[in-house]
């Protein structure tokens, strides 16, 4: 399974392979970090309205709109990393 990580790492690898002024060994572009931070927290912010919901502490229409939230951004990152992989793939057919 490919995270989140392993993701921006081949996005750095076809960064490199394709722009040399980008991101060095090891480093990912601040865009793609902020962008993961980013999804990260709203992740974290949709666990504590799920929580905060079962303890009766938050209304249901926060945790639907929290939840409808969550999945457009799952569903962005997910497009995202396999546009990565498919870009890594084709890195990796690319002739020597």
């Amino acid at each position: 399974m490919i995270t989140t990580v392993n993701a921006a790492n081949a996005y750095a690898t076809a960064r490199r392979a394709t722009a040399p002024d980008g991101p060095t060994e090891g480093q990912v572009s601040p865009q793609l970090r902020n962008a993961a931070d980013e999804f990260s927290a709203m992740m974290q912010q949709a666990d504590k309205t799920a929580t905060a919901t079962m303890t009766g502490k938050a209304d249901t229409h926060d945790l639907v709109q929290s939840l409808a939230e969550t999945q457009l951004a799952l569903e962005t990152v997910v497009a995202i990393r396999d546009k990565v992989v498919e870009a890594y793939q084709e890195i990796l057919r690319m002739p020597v």
